[in-house]
């Protein structure tokens, strides 16, 4: 499946999800902003595929990451962010959501995994209580929280000393 073909709007993704299921996949879902791709990143994605089946990746809409991070962010705008997330071999599908967490995302596919990076712990992960509802589990992947984006921007626009 091309870059393109994987990035899906809600109704596809629903639509995609029961074909994956029908065939006996798993489904896990991953969700964050993924503006300045880094290798935080793509390490907590090669963790969620890691744990089986289809990785479905939900990234934040523009709107939603302002609201989060603020004026000035993202840095790259949605579709560019979808289609470099898309690029990666261990993501099977893209969608970029609009509302600031996903439990839409989750009542309406039903991953059996939410995979979470290791900035939380299973207990602390805002979805968590959705997720169970709809028969699935949390599971914290990746490496320790070292890279941000948001400290790779202040650490470029801070002057560097001589």
């Amino acid at each position: 499946m091309s870059r393109q073909n994987k990035i899906l709007s809600r109704s596809e993704l629903v639509r995609q999800v029961e074909e994956w299921r029908r065939a006996g996949e798993r489904i896990t879902l991953a969700n964050g902003n993924f503006d300045l791709l880094h290798v935080g990143h793509v390490r907590y994605l090669a963790g969620a595929k890691a744990l089986g089946g289809k990785l479905v990746v939900a990234i934040n809409s523009d709107d939603s990451v302002r609201s989060l991070k603020g004026e000035g962010r993202p840095v790259m705008p949605e579709h560019e962010r979808a289609e470099i997330v898309a690029a990666l071999a261990d993501v099977d599908a893209v969608i970029v959501f609009s509302e600031l967490d996903v439990r839409a995302i989750i009542r309406e596919i039903h991953p059996d995994i939410q995979a979470k990076g290791t900035d939380y712990t299973v207990d602390s992960v805002p979805e968590r209580d959705t997720v169970a509802e709809c028969g699935g589990r949390v599971a914290i992947v990746g490496d320790p929280k070292d890279h941000s984006t948001t400290e790779i921007i202040r650490l470029r626009l801070t002057p560097r000393k001589p």
